[in-house]
């Protein structure tokens, strides 16, 4: 069919793209805010993030082995729980992602131009929707190379704080905040975590997908848990919980107080490289949702064109774009972590509700009741605001589906 992506991604191809999304957006973003609110139990709040990131990953294989479509849990809510869940999830990814891009966008511009970083988010947007214009095993390509460049640039960090006079290993305590704080600083830290769903919103556009979906999304997610806690420890380590709970380079600042002020520069480049990976592979996630949203109706129905020489959906990927590239320009979204975490925590929340359809396996039942469990805690655990924020953008989205339906049937 004219409408139909070309099956051109393997493992390793779908394990980059879930890596260029998670660590970039997770290091950079999310452990500062994370560290205000879970203090010294920072590590724990991490434990626990990373339990329900793998109850959601287990659910999402599973469902992307049995539906290797583009739109990830909007089809697995669509086709296990009924079109209404569907397009709550999917509205919910959208519009959390679409704030999550631009947020990226203004990293990558705050640490390249500040001051100007609104002029560079605008044009990081362009340049990756450009991009993603050229084809997914493109957009692979380069996911892999920032990837590549990311770590190294992390494990230098992680080696130089460690082998410092500096590092004190009783910084990675410090003060008790309660459950509370831990659940609030596991729901912020939620929001690295979630790049692994590229991985299966990308589910039409990789080969075998019953085998490569199961086996590529645990070890993208592994592998990012690895470097979290690598980071974190060493972070942790030279600047204490409070010191890196003030901080808004906290990376960039441990190496300074470990006594390598020459790799700071090199820190503030990799920052804003992963954040570019990440803006890379969200924009590739939201377009591919975009497009199955399209196909059913739920969104103008001219976005579901896929370009027929590049095989991409291109009318989504311009629109996508376009709206970040506008709010890139025009708002400061780096304080949106709560808000994007409740709407993925949402999304994910309706994957596992989906899953436990799936059959009466013990295992992948429990799984399944771990992380609806785990994302309905940690997104009433999140911030007042955000928590708000995200209800209300939800309910406006029940809302729009239900006037759709109404004037659909009355027609």
């Amino acid at each position: 069919m004219d409408n139909e992506l070309r099956r051109t991604l393997g493992v390793s191809d779908a394990v980059v793209v879930g890596l260029g999304a998670m660590v970039g957006a997770g290091i950079f973003a999310a452990l500062a805010p994370a560290a205000r609110a879970a203090g010294g139990a920072l590590l724990a709040a991490l434990a626990v993030a990373a339990l329900v990131a793998y109850c959601n990953a287990h659910s999402s294989a599973r469902l992307a082995a049995r539906y290797p479509s583009s739109g990830g849990t909007y089809v697995y809510g669509r086709e296990r729980l009924g079109p209404f869940w569907g397009y709550l999830a999917g509205w919910g990814f959208v519009v959390g992602k679409t704030a999550s891009c631009a947020a990226m966008a203004l990293t990558v511009g705050a640490y390249v131009w500040p001051g100007r970083e609104h002029v560079v988010a605008a044009l990081a947007v362009v340049a990756v929707t450009a991009a993603g214009w050229g084809g997914v095993q493109k957009s692979a390509r380069i996911a892999r190379l920032i990837v590549a460049a990311v770590l190294a640039v992390l494990a230098a960090v992680v080696v130089a704080c460690l082998t410092s006079g500096a590092a004190e290993y009783g910084r990675l305590g410090g003060a008790d905040p309660g459950a509370v704080g831990v659940l609030q600083g596991a729901g912020l830290l939620f929001f690295a975590f979630a790049g692994y769903a590229r991985i299966t919103t990308l589910g039409e556009e990789v080969r075998d997908p019953e085998r490569t979906i199961p086996r590529a999304v645990p070890i993208a997610l592994g592998i990012a848990l690895g470097v979290y806690a690598a980071v974190t420890v060493a972070v942790l380590a030279v600047l204490g919980a409070d010191a890196l709970a003030g901080s808004a380079a906290p990376l960039a600042d441990a190496v300074r107080a470990a006594g390598w002020p020459g790799l700071a520069p090199v820190v503030r480049a990799g920052a804003a490289l992963a954040a570019v990976g990440s803006l890379l592979a969200l924009v590739l996630g939201v377009s591919r949702t975009v497009l199955a949203m399209a196909r059913d109706g739920h969104l103008p129905r001219p976005l579901a064109a896929v370009h027929p020489r590049r095989q991409v959906p291109h009318r989504a990927e311009a629109a996508v774009g376009a709206v970040v590239a506008v709010l890139a320009a025009t708002v400061d979204l780096r304080g949106a972590i709560g808000f994007s975490s409740f709407g993925v925590l949402a999304y994910y929340a309706i994957a596992n509700a989906s899953a436990w359809t799936l059959g009466s396996a013990v295992k992948g039942r429990a799984v399944a009741a771990v992380g609806l469990s785990g994302c309905v805690l940690l997104a009433c655990a999140l911030p007042l605001a955000s928590t708000v924020t995200g209800a209300a953008v939800l309910a406006l989205g029940a809302l729009s589906y239900g006037v759709r339906r109404r004037s659909v049937s009355g027609s």
